[in-house]
């Protein structure tokens, strides 16, 4: 298979993990409700959030695992099936055995465990492909954009036909995921020792740079997938198809234009997109909790989604400049762990703000700490001279 073909089948297998994940998430109020909780936001915060927490553990086993082995494949399609198996039994073993909600919660863990093998070694895959990385990490971007981007408004009209329906998609995409993986090339480099991120840290310490702003930026998803899910069911009174819908604002510029931005960061290097874009980023978010009207507020989404699409490729990109290439499973490991803690913590901390303080008070709090960072880390980067990718 060609460069270019295994760069389309894995940024589909990219795809297809976030479109089955956020295919759920525009009536997740109403899921929890069917699963039998007793409140939205609460039942809401811990269904995203264990998920998360599984993906900090379990990103790290499968890492190593692939490193150590020289594979990837076979840990992809192991993920996928087992990622189809864990979506079907929240659809059914709920209903069926008459589980606790706290049951369904480890359920939930076990998917999400599963699932970031899928994920995470998929992305890694991309890293192995020679040749630009800002075109490969576009890639991936293009498909996390676009998985998210289709997956809001098909799940919001799922929903319209009852509440396990997304479960059920969710698990027939990973059906097709584990029989189509197989087909791609395996370019994993040969076995070596096994590693952990954070010797990778201590061996380069520039790849913390990547892994913050991995983290804040994920904590703006986490964010919006419970917070700003909620703040426009409630505050606007949007249906879970609308509320997809206007998720869709953000994610489908968030997809379309990540490779021309790879490629761009390719040309000027990553500060620029990086520090830059997390600023403005970090405004746009805060635009949008404050302007008083829907149609401004979902202006505000489109602009979020450009100013995410021109830093997102150049985090992954310097993540693959700076990763040693026979140890980027675990590299992109740390980098899913950063971006899965911070997408944790904007969940719940977003949704323990946004209850006790109101949905101004947390936009303000998630886009000001996405500006704080650039800030903090411009000297890093001047120091460091990460301008890597500039042609």
């Amino acid at each position: 298979m060609s460069r270019t073909r295994s760069r389309v089948a894995l940024a589909g297998v990219v795809y297809a993990t976030l479109f089955a994940q956020v295919l759920l998430y525009p009536g997740i109020d109403a899921l929890v409700d069917a699963l039998g909780a007793t409140t939205a936001l609460d039942a809401s915060m811990w269904f995203l959030a264990v998920e998360f927490a599984a993906f900090v553990v379990f990103a790290v086993p499968w890492g190593v695992a692939s490193d150590a082995a020289g594979r990837r494949v076979p840990f992809v399609a192991a993920g996928a099936t087992l990622g189809a198996l864990g979506y079907a039994l929240l659809a059914v073993l709920p209903g069926v055995l008459g589980l606790t909600f706290a049951a369904v919660l480890a359920l939930r863990a076990f998917q999400g465990a599963v699932v970031v093998g899928a994920f995470s070694l998929s992305m890694t895959m991309l890293m192995d492909l020679e040749g630009s990385h800002g075109r490969n990490m576009g890639a991936a971007g293009i498909a996390i954009g676009l998985g998210t981007a289709t997956g809001a408004p098909v799940g919001g009209a799922l929903y319209a036909l009852g509440p396990f329906v997304p479960l059920y998609v969710a698990s027939g995409v990973f059906v097709l995921v584990a029989l189509c993986v197989p087909f791609v090339v395996d370019r994993a480099p040969d076995a070596r020792e096994r590693a952990s991120p954070l010797a990778g840290l201590r061996r380069t310490p520039r790849l913390a740079l990547p892994y913050c702003f991995g983290f804040a930026d994920r904590l703006t998803a986490g964010f919006f997938s419970l917070v700003g899910t909620l703040y426009f069911r409630t505050v606007f009174g949007l249906s879970p198809g609308a509320t997809g819908l206007t998720l869709a604002l953000f994610f489908a510029p968030f997809a379309l234009l990540q490779y021309p931005f790879g490629v761009v960061s390719d040309r000027i290097g990553r500060t620029l997109p990086i520090v830059g874009g997390s600023a403005l980023y970090g405004g746009a978010v805060i635009l949008v909790g404050v302007v008083p009207g829907l149609r401004a507020a979902q202006a505000g989404m489109v602009l979020v989604g450009v100013l995410g699409a021109f830093m997102a490729p150049a985090t992954l990109a310097l993540v693959t400049d700076l990763a040693d290439p026979e140890r980027r499973g675990v590299a992109m490991a740390g980098f899913n762990i950063a971006g899965s803690v911070g997408f944790l913590v904007g969940i719940v901390a977003g949704g323990l703000v946004a209850d006790a303080y109101g949905y101004r008070a947390a936009f303000l709090a998630v886009g000001g700490l996405e500006i704080t960072l650039a800030a903090a880390t411009l000297p890093a980067f001047r120091r460091f001279g990460v301008e890597l990718g500039r042609a």
